[in-house]
C-alpha cells in the first residue's frame, strides 16, 4: 500500500476511522530531518502492509491538523489506534523506533 497523502477533508476517515492502526508522519518539504525520515516511513509502510496504515501531513499545507495535534516540532509521528493518539515520536527516528509502536 502507498503511503497516504492525509488533509483534513480525508483525515477522519483514513486516519480517525481505520480499523487498522494508522502511523501519521508531520512534515514539511523545507525540513533536512523530515527528508531524511521520509524514507524510513516509506519502507515502513512498504514492510508493515496489511499490519498498519501510514500517512503523511504537510504542516504548512494543513495547519489546523498540525495545530489539532499539537505538533510543535517535526518531523512528528503520531500512532493512532481506534482514532485515538496511541504513541507520538518527535524528530528522526529509525526504522525500529516506528516497529516497535505496533
Amino acid at each position: 500500500m502507498a503511503v497516504l497523502t492525509l488533509t483534513k477533508e480525508n483525515f477522519e476517515t483514513e486516519a480517525l476511522k481505520s480499523d487498522i492502526p494508522v502511523l501519521v508522519d508531520f512534515w514539511a518539504d523545507w525540513c533536512g530531518p523530515c527528508r531524511m525520515f521520509s524514507p524510513i516511513v516509506d519502507e515502513f509502510a512498504e514492510e508493515n502492509e496489511g499490519k498498519v496504515k501510514v500517512g503523511k501531513v504537510n504542516v504548512d499545507e494543513q495547519p489546523e491538523l498540525a495545530g489539532q495535534y499539537g505538533v510543535m516540532s517535526i518531523p512528528t509521528a503520531i500512532l493512532f489506534r481506534g482514532g485515538e493518539i496511541a504513541a507520538t515520536l518527535v524528530g528522526l527516528q529509525s526504522k525500529s523506533a516506528l516497529e516497535e509502536l505496533i
